[in-house]
């Protein structure tokens, strides 16, 4: 039984929305070994999965309700206290981008409390752009394209979404400067993509969850083919 500190190991391409269900699985397991310290009067251990409301932003987004909240293992608080790298590990439909981040290294060549912001496309936005060999042969065969597609969804230091909108522009790490503009709930990036989760919190981070995929896309990306959920 892993503990509820430890990130989720989630499968290398698209599991959509499923893995937010099994996370909650994973808590439910653990009620009985609760309940039982407290019938034994043994004091309660502090909680290492939560933190006061407080420390943390509450995301907002239409996509925020499919995710971890409250005490669930995953939730906001708890977030905002793990790196970067590790808080994207516990969001359920950031499979595909996390996997893809850690198979390119993309994060550990980033400057040491420079901060960064993550624009983190969500698995279904990854499965309307590739098709399921296409995405493979990418993450296999052509390293330097994945890591110039990454980059166009890092933003050099922490920025909040109202940050982003206010100033009206981004530079992300390609070089590429796109526009930020307020619609409603919700935040569109150049003329693409809208976020649909924005303001996660990490430690020196932000993640904002989008509904599609940036920058200039690799030839492998078709969107034909077979797709993964």
């Amino acid at each position: 039984m892993s503990h509820p500190a430890t990130p989720p190991r989630h499968p290398r391409r698209f599991r959509g929305p499923h893995g937010a269900r099994r996370v909650r699985q994973t808590l439910g397991l653990l009620l009985p070994t609760l309940l039982l310290a407290a019938c034994t009067g043994s004091p309660a251990a502090p909680r290492t999965d939560t933190a006061p409301a407080s420390t943390a932003p509450q995301p907002t987004g239409p996509l925020c309700a499919a995710l971890p909240t409250g005490t669930d293992p995953g939730n906001p608080s708890y977030l905002a206290g793990q790196p970067v790298d590790q808080a994207l590990r516990w969001i359920p439909t950031l499979t595909t981008f996390e996997a893809a981040l850690r198979t390119s290294g993309v994060l550990t060549d980033l400057p040491a409390g420079d901060g960064i912001t993550v624009l983190a496309p969500s698995d279904d936005a990854f499965a309307a752009t590739f098709s399921e060999d296409n995405w493979d042969d990418l993450m296999t065969h052509h390293t330097d394209q994945l890591r110039t597609l990454l980059k166009a969804h890092l933003i050099t230091g922490s920025h909040p979404i109202a940050d982003l909108t206010t100033a009206g522009t981004a530079t992300t790490l390609d070089g590429v400067t796109i526009t930020v503009t307020r619609t409603g709930p919700t935040a569109r990036l150049g003329d693409r993509a809208d976020t649909v989760c924005a303001d996660y919190q990490a430690t020196n981070a932000r993640i904002h969850i989008i509904n599609a995929v940036l920058g200039p896309l690799p030839v492998t990306a078709d969107g034909t083919g077979h797709r993964a959920h």
